[in-house]
This record gives structure tokens, sequence and C-alpha cells, in this order.
């Protein structure tokens, strides 16, 4: 992976690790359409003016069907279901149960044609990455928490088929375009139900600051690197940063919840970080010498 690559997997790791505790701090003081209303509404006022460019509405039209495709899957669906779970699970649970999406996105990466082979260091990289996140999960699956786990389960779905569509049949449309298209897309689907589920007084600063933290720096701000990292490395490896995001949840409860860290999180996180780095090591091979001054495609 190129410097630039690493550089954006690390934002990424941050910027999609500290979701969690926002969306915990958020529907505390706000119902569930409201806070992805506003989430989606505020980073779409942002980076509008940015997209917005001539032959703007002409690409959207050529692309309407992936565009709509990609929003349900990355934004519309996973943001409800995502912020509805965590009324009922911790933020340390709701990002290790995401951490599911490398595994499904190498699936769906075949789905769509993918033949790429992924060589036994990266697949012993996202045995390790799964095995953390197993440790971290297995205390906390019992208990009446059945429908939230599935909810997660069904966001990190649609997170690891959200970046195959956009990097298969979105390659020639702008960054911000996409972005700020789709979350003005979620936030008139979630216009409705935000003003009838609007609270009757204003939420605390707490929750405020979490709402406006998701908006700012962990959608607007993250969305346009999440495009830059897929392009970068491609779909199945840019996934890879979700191993880490679980790290860098339970390091947020750990900090700012008072959550215990005890020695199976740590193990847990050297599984997964450790997961990480060889899920992404890039396979070396022997190119014959007729083929040097041939064009090749890059590899995942």
């Amino acid at each position: 992976m190129s410097r630039r690559g690493w550089l954006l997997f690390a934002a990424m790791c941050l910027l999609w690790g500290i979701p969690y505790l926002m969306i915990k701090v958020a529907v505390a003081g706000v119902s569930v359409p409201v806070l992805v209303f506003a989430r989606t509404g505020i980073a779409a006022l942002l980076l509008l003016p940015l997209a917005v460019r001539p032959g703007a509405l002409a690409t959207l039209r050529a692309h309407w069907r992936p565009l709509l495709a990609f929003a349900a899957l990355e934004i519309i669906g996973p943001w409800w279901l995502l912020s509805d779970a965590e009324r009922h699970l911790s933020s340390s649970m709701t990002g290790l149960l995401i951490a599911a999406v490398p595994i499904i996105g190498v699936l769906v990466a075949r789905l769509f044609g993918d033949t790429t082979r992924l060589g036994p260091v990266r697949w012993a990289g996202l045995a390790l990455g799964l095995a953390g996140v197993l440790l971290l999960a297995a205390p906390h699956l019992s208990g009446g928490t059945a429908w939230p786990v599935i909810e997660l389960l069904l966001v990190a779905a649609g997170y690891a088929t959200a970046p195959v569509i956009a990097a298969n049949k979105l390659v020639g449309v702008p960054n911000l375009l996409i972005t700020a298209s789709c979350l003005s897309l979620a936030g008139l689907v979630y216009a409705g139900p935000a003003i009838a589920t609007w609270p009757a007084q204003l939420p605390s600063a707490e929750v405020l600051l979490a709402i406006g933290g998701l908006a700012v720096v962990c959608t607007a701000l993250a969305f346009v690197l999440f495009f830059e990292l897929i392009r970068e490395v491609g779909a199945p490896r840019a996934m890879v940063f979700t191993y880490v995001n679980p790290a860098v949840a339970v390091a947020a409860g750990v900090l700012l919840l008072d959550e215990p860290l005890t020695a199976l999180v740590i193990v847990a996180f050297v599984l997964i970080l450790a997961g990480s780095v060889l899920a992404t090591a890039r396979q070396r091979a022997k190119i014959p010498a007729a083929a040097v001054a041939q064009p090749c495609p890059a590899a995942d």
C-alpha cells in the first residue's frame, strides 16, 4: 500500500471509530430519525457548495440507479439501524460487530466478479482480525440483544456492498458529488420522520456537540476521505480499516465512558491490528521479462 493509502487508512480508522460513541450520546437526547436527519442534512449543506459544478445534474441523471443503491446501502438503511441498535447496545459492542464488514466485503467482491487471489498472508490477516473481533464480542452476546445484533449485521452487509457499487458503477462520478447527493437524498427521506419526532425542548450541549461532530467530522470529512481510500487501494482492501474501528471504539469507551480495559481486550486489540496489516499486504508476483514493458492492471 502506498504512503497516501496508509494515511487515508489511518484517518478512516479514527473517523469511523469514534462515531459509535457520539451516536450513543446523541440517541440519549433525540430520536433516531432526528439524529439521522441532522447528521445527513448538516453534512449535505457543507458539501453541496463544493460539489455543484457545470454538468452535475447530467451526471446524476446518468448514474441515478447506482447512486440510489449506494445511498440506500451506505446511509439510508444502515444509519437508522445503527442508531436504533445503539439504544440497546454499548458503543464498544456496536463497533465490534461492524468489524464483520471486511469478511463480508471479500464475499461481495466475488459476487461482483472479482477474481483477485488473496493469498495465504491476506487470508491469515482476515482470520486474525475476525478472531480478535470474536474474542471481544463473545462475552457480550448473551441476553436479550438479538434484534440489535441483527440490525448491526445488516449494517455490516450494507457497508460491505456499497463500496463495491461505488468502485464498479460510480468511477466517473466526482467524489464530492456522490457524497453530497446521497446525503441530500437521505436528509429528504428522514425529514418527515424527524419533524414528527422533533424534541419538545433543546437537547443538552453534550447531545448537540455529538450531533455536530457526527455531521461535520465523521460524515462530511470522512466520506471525502472514504472515496479517496477506495480509489487508492480498492474496495476489498479499503474496508479492512473496519478491523481497527473496534479498537478505536473500545478505547473511546475506556477513556470517556469508564469501560474496563482488560487483558482480553488488549489481546483482541493486537489480533485486530495485526490482522489489518496482514490483510492489506500486497502479494508479490514474479513478472516475466517479456511482460515488463506491457501495461497491467493494479492489484487489489
